[in-house]
């Protein structure tokens, strides 16, 4: 990249027509974007650059017009090379805060479909992003054209030739998207193996091991999601911070408190914040470690007495120190600092009024003699002896009055105890004996009714037979 900037700048040099893009591109892809204005520098491009976003807007778009249609190309593939600035001005929009009007420019772009393969890529990834989390398997279902099965030691790659065709940074934002929407989406399968693969695909980026904890931490192994953030962190020191903090942030969800300590503990940039500070404090007091929360609060205040600056961090953090040191019993590791000046301290005896009826008083025996002692009052007494009589007048017995019983009762003679099953129901009671039933009252069904026996055995003679003699 460095070559081919160096190259086109040689060429430029030689006053070739329409090579500035080219230039800045290379530029630009050669991580020296800093030298594009001096490449460029120039009144027009001054000018430009000083216009508001929506002037710049209008301003590209009639410009790539009107050089297109100086060549007499037709509409179609007027906005067919529109297409890539049509996108990227709906980008612009996006990082501004405009998503409204980032949509609607991606919207359009999409549906015309006169775009090449690359932007539309882009402008569908970007409205996915800007949709937000609804219609989950609409846009999972979209992103998933853009991505199919690789072959060979990668596992997932572009469709279409789109891995040539696009950045790294646009490639990785395309796979982030489909795994959050598969983790929307409950295809947890699918988002394992997907998270899985994406270090070997972008190992200089922090987002594949962030995405692999938030699987874990989806399927409830936080144990596991924080193992795999310190093993990152311990991997890439120089971006420990964010892995560490993200395990932080797993740990205390998980309830963790320990490991959620440790993690910040390990951040030199922020402990001394007060926010860290009370984060740390807190996580320690929850496992019981009250000398190591004690030992930040200390390092904490050391720290902000030392720092150059004039901000009131200090006297904040003092304050909860002392704060915590009270309620964990630890008045005696509190320390108070008294400043004096014996000279104001004079100066303001002077002002001082005279006490009535004080005169000269010898300090040193004062400070010898021994306090005065308490001594009731004769008021406080006779208070007390009157509150103790009327309770002693409380405290008489009441006089007990004779029970009465119902007329013909004899206490001395009560007779037998009631039946204990008097209250039950007759049926229910351990005496109950039910009544036999008369079988031979029972009723006899015949085809021409129903009769009692005795009276079947006096209308039917056949079945009681009698002799003659």
């Amino acid at each position: 990249m460095d070559a081919s900037a160096d190259i086109y700048q040689e060429i430029q040099k030689s006053k070739i027509e329409s090579l500035e893009i080219n230039v800045v591109a290379s530029l630009v892809s050669a991580g020296r974007a800093t030298d594009v204005q001096g490449a460029l520098d120039s009144p027009t491009l001054n000018a430009f650059l000083g216009k508001p976003f929506p002037e710049v807007d209008i301003y590209l778009c009639r410009i790539g017009q009107e050089s297109l249609m100086e060549e007499n190309l037709a509409n179609d593939y007027v906005e067919i090379e529109l297409a890539p600035i049509a996108v990227l001005l709906a980008y612009v929009q996006q990082i501004l805060g405009n998503t409204q009007e980032a949509f609607e420019s991606y919207t359009n772009v999409i549906k015309r479909n006169l775009a090449d393969e690359s932007s539309l890529a882009v402008a569908t990834n970007n409205r996915i992003a800007l949709k937000g989390p609804k219609d989950v398997a609409d846009r999972l279902r979209k992103l998933d054209k853009l991505i199919e099965k690789g072959e060979g030691p990668q596992t997932f790659q572009l469709a279409r030739g789109l891995d040539l065709k696009l950045s790294r940074k646009q490639r990785e934002a395309i796979f982030i998207n489909r795994l959050l929407l598969q983790l929307h989406s409950n295809k947890m399968d699918q988002a394992r193996e997907l998270a899985f693969a994406l270090p070997s695909m972008f190992p200089d980026s922090v987002m594949p091991a962030l995405l692999q904890a938030a699987v874990h931490v989806r399927e409830n192994k936080a144990n596991k999601a924080e193992e795999i953030l310190g093993q990152f962190a311990d991997k890439f020191p120089d971006k420990s911070k964010v892995f560490l903090l993200a395990r932080a942030q797993v740990a205390a969800s998980a309830g963790h408190p320990q490991v959620a300590a440790e993690s910040l503990l390990k951040i030199p940039d922020i402990q001394h914040k007060p926010a860290t500070v009370a984060t740390i404090v807190s996580m320690k007091e929850h496992t019981g470690d009250i000398d190591s929360a004690d030992a930040v609060f200390d390092a904490a205040i050391q720290w902000w007495s030392s720092a150059m600056t004039e901000d009131k961090k200090l006297d904040i953090i003092m304050e909860e120190a002392a704060s915590f040191k009270l309620r964990h019993g630890g008045r005696t590791r509190l320390h108070t600092t008294a400043h004096t000046n014996i000279e104001k301290a004079e100066t303001y005896e002077q002002q001082l009024k005279p006490i009535p009826g004080l005169k000269a008083v010898d300090v040193g025996s004062l400070e010898k003699t021994s306090g005065a002692k308490h001594v009731e009052s004769g008021s406080t007494v006779s208070i007390t002896a009157a509150y103790e009589a009327k309770s002693k007048e409380k405290t008489k017995k009441k006089r007990k009055r004779k029970p009465k019983y119902p007329k013909g009762f004899n206490p001395a003679n009560p007779g037998p105890p009631p039946d204990p099953e008097r209250w039950l129901p007759k049926r229910e009671r351990s005496s109950y004996r039910p009544k036999r039933k008369d079988k031979r009252a029972a009723q006899i069904r015949g085809s021409q009714g129903a009769v009692t026996k005795d009276a079947a055995t006096s209308v039917n003679p056949k079945s009681n037979p009698t002799t003659n003699s």
